[in-house]
């Protein structure tokens, strides 16, 4: 016998619309400041503000693809989708990982050159003035960005938020190798600088690709989280044990299945009336997740020797047998 969670939609429907307000962010900042370093790039001539004009270029592609991604995974379940679209997320969080690094090499690429050239830039005024546009505009998308991902754990928008905050460092880059380059006469410090704003999207990229890459793969939830799941559960009087849990997270879906062990003397109404309080307290822990439960009669492991049978036993007090 099993109990069924069903999803909780006010609280989908929610996330979702949090999530597509942040990338909706995203896209109306990036076509602003590539307008803005569009002109700073052709009237500075410098390959630390050309390296940001291509980084905020590509921040408008991939935040037209987390927009896109955000908004396919807050589709509701289907036919053929019976767990929803939650991981058009981690798609498109890869893809954005691919684009970034693309970037990374460019710049890189472009600012070797650069310095075997020996270039130098040119009106400092105008890229140092769009940076300081561009770092107060970034930094207020960026702690938007960090409340949206807080309430919902979306895997897009928080791949969009590492980008972002690399542009922080990019801009402030910016700043520097003109300065450095203009008014103090210190040749190269444009390329190199653009060299190291190159080194950290790659480091970006690497970052965020693993948080996608973990959700794809149906990681299990971080132990803290899991072991929080297992206390609460564990709270009823009637559950003699917990074991088998299996957690794994789909966009901003949670999803969640285990077995418990109760007295095989209980009826299928008294155990189905286990499960509806044993899923409402969950529910008000953990909203939105959706849960599986399977009864076992007290005592009994299915497949003995599965190492998944073996771990995450729990006796009703909540204590790791």
């Amino acid at each position: 016998m099993s109990g069924a969670h069903p999803p909780v939609h006010d609280n989908h429907r929610a996330h979702a619309d949090m999530t597509r307000r942040a990338a909706l962010a995203s896209v109306s900042t990036a076509s602003l400041l590539l307008l803005l370093k569009g002109y700073a790039a052709w009237a500075t001539a410098s390959v630390a503000m050309l390296g940001s004009l291509a980084d905020t270029g590509l921040d408008l592609v991939t935040s037209l693809i987390t927009l896109y991604g955000v908004r396919l995974a807050a589709m509701p379940a289907d036919r053929d989708h019976r767990f929803g679209h939650g991981k058009a997320e981690a798609l498109a969080a890869l893809f954005q990982v691919g684009i970034i690094t693309f970037s990374a090499i460019g710049i890189g690429w472009r600012a070797v050159g650069r310095l075997a050239k020996g270039e130098t830039t040119a009106h400092a005024e105008y890229g140092i003035a769009v940076s300081i546009v561009a770092i107060v505009l970034t930094l207020g998308l960026v702690l938007y960005q960090r409340r949206v991902i807080a309430r919902t754990g979306s895997v897009a928008i928080h791949t969009d938020h590492v980008h972002y905050q690399s542009d922080l460092l990019l801009n402030a880059s910016v700043i520097l190798a003109l300065v450095l380059d203009q008014y103090f006469g210190i040749a190269g410090a444009d390329p190199v600088l653009g060299v190291l704003i190159a080194l950290w999207l790659l480091w970006g990229a690497w970052i965020a690709s693993s948080r996608a890459i973990d959700q794809l793969m149906d990681k299990e939830w971080p132990e803290e989280k899991r072991r929080r799941f297992v206390e609460v559960a564990a709270r009823h009087p009637e559950l003699k044990g917990i074991h088998d849990l299996r957690t794994r997270t789909s966009g901003a879906h949670d999803f969640v299945q285990f077995h418990v062990w109760m007295d095989p003397k209980m009826t299928i109404e008294e155990a189905h009336r286990v499960m509806d309080e044993v899923e409402h307290k969950l529910e008000a822990e953990f909203p939105g997740c959706e849960i599986l439960i399977h009864i076992d009669p007290e005592g009994q492991v299915d497949q003995p020797g599965n190492p998944l049978a073996e771990t995450d036993l729990t006796r009703a007090d909540g204590v790791p047998d």
